[in-house]
């Protein structure tokens, strides 16, 4: 007997979550990117100098730390949009406060610390979570091509958020554009709470958060590739962070022009990040890894660009490459992520991803004022530089990174079982399926 043939399959990428979780990031990033700038300006404006902006921006960041792995096991536990809505909800608050106070004038240095430090509390949850949504929205041999477009769009308007905050900073100034960042916020978490997890099976009953956290931390390290680059990015984001968010705003001040160039700067970085996404929307390479971690080299070439420091065309040029090859490794670590790592183990996985990436951002943003008091800001600068080349050349010693290959069907197994993903499969072999999202609000 003769089967009719079945339907065309609806792309994984269409999905209704997948539709929304792209919408709520292209929201939350046009004013995520402004603020990053309103930021630093607003502690600029209020007599701060570089050594404050970056105590603001590390109570950001330990807060974020401090919480991560927390907001990871809970995200495997409750309904992952419930948490996602829940740290919207914190992050529009503490961001409508912070503006309130720069719009009525002369905010103090310990208001502005804690109320970034709320905003890092509600990104430790959103994290892991937005990260395990994503990620079981999508499924098929499309998902990298799922991704590479969702990431496009999402870079798209930080494009556009970095563009338009710089040129409101200095129009409007810092506290309008914080003002619009909450409003983004409370208009992503209502899309979110649209989101539909009947498709994700019940989570069976565990050992408590204690013991998620150590199957976590198993799953983690039996992956080489895994915790090696975590490791990398660990320094990596740490460096980067620190010449984007401390040296970036005080070299724009004293030799660009002010806020409106570097905003322009940070827009080609967002320019090169979709124009990197676009490519991953057409280019498979068979070694995700190996293709991805190469890309991660030219990261070092904005803080080399602060440092000399290039005119405005020649940093917005650097800052479009980089931003393009960064973003070849984000797609690919995505789907290496997709391939490999449980379902229902995403969001504990991404915590341990993020906890490591994020660590030594706190460390690094709190001591860039005395680094460039005690070294000045251009040796400062090479020495970020310096560090990413270093990093990312010691993790193309791990064999895993250089072999870990694209597969033609997800699989996604538990870390004892030797090396998922590394040589191809015989045919027939079992497979373990995992519907799987991906990460946000980071380099990768």
């Amino acid at each position: 007997m003769t089967h009719p043939a079945p339907a065309p399959r609806r792309p994984a990428r269409a999905g209704r979550n997948y539709t929304l979780l792209t919408a709520a990031a292209i929201v939350t990033n046009l004013g995520s990117h402004g603020a990053l700038i309103a930021a630093a300006f607003a502690v600029l404006d209020a007599g701060g100098d570089g050594g404050d902006v970056g105590l603001v921006a590390a109570a950001r960041t330990l807060p974020l730390v401090l919480f991560l792995l927390i907001g990871g096991a809970v995200a495997d536990r409750l309904p992952r949009h419930h948490v996602m809505v829940a740290a919207n909800v914190l992050n529009c608050g503490s961001q409508a406060a912070f503006a309130a106070l720069v719009l009525a004038g002369e905010p103090r240095l310990w208001q502005m610390m804690v109320l970034t430090g709320l905003g890092g509390v509600g990104q430790a949850f959103f994290g892991p979570a937005a990260e395990g949504m994503l990620m079981s929205s999508v499924s098929g041999e499309q998902a990298g091509r799922a991704f590479a477009l969702y990431r496009m769009a999402m870079q798209g308007a930080g494009l556009g958020g970095a563009a338009l905050g710089g040129l409101m900073v200095a129009g409007l100034g810092p506290g309008w554009v914080l003002a619009v960042d909450a409003a983004a916020f409370a208009v992503a978490g209502a899309l979110r709470s649209f989101l539909d997890v009947s498709h994700i099976p019940a989570r069976a009953p565990g050992g408590g958060l204690l013991a998620d956290l150590r199957d976590g931390w198993r799953e983690f390290t039996g992956r080489p590739w895994l915790w090696s680059i975590v490791a990398q990015f660990s320094v990596v984001v740490a460096v980067v962070g620190a010449a984007e968010s401390v040296f970036g705003p005080l070299v724009a001040r004293d030799e660009l022009g002010g806020a409106g160039p570097w905003g322009l700067a940070l827009g080609a970085f967002g320019a090169g990040t979709v124009g990197g996404a676009f490519l991953m929307t057409r280019w498979k390479p068979r070694r995700l890894l190996l293709a991805g971690t190469l890309c991660v080299f030219p990261l070092a070439a904005p803080s080399a660009a602060l440092a000399v420091p290039l005119p405005v065309a020649g940093l917005a040029a650097v800052m479009f490459v980089s931003g393009l090859a960064i973003e070849v490794f984000g797609v690919s670590w995505m789907t290496a992520m997709h391939q490999e790592i449980p379902e229902e183990k995403l969001s504990r996985v991404a915590a341990y991803d993020w906890f490591g990436s994020v660590a030594m951002v706190p460390l690094a943003t709190a001591l860039a004022g005395p680094a460039e008091s005690a070294f000045g800001r251009t040796a400062s600068l090479w020495g970020c530089a310096a560090l990413v080349v270093l990093v990312t050349a010691a993790v193309l010693f791990v064999p895993d990174v250089r072999r870990l290959q694209r597969r033609t069907r997800e699989v996604a197994v538990s870390a004892p079982v030797a090396k998922p993903g590394l040589e191809p499969e015989p045919r027939g072999a079992a497979v373990a399926s995992a519907d799987g999202e991906g990460t946000v609000g980071r380099l990768r």
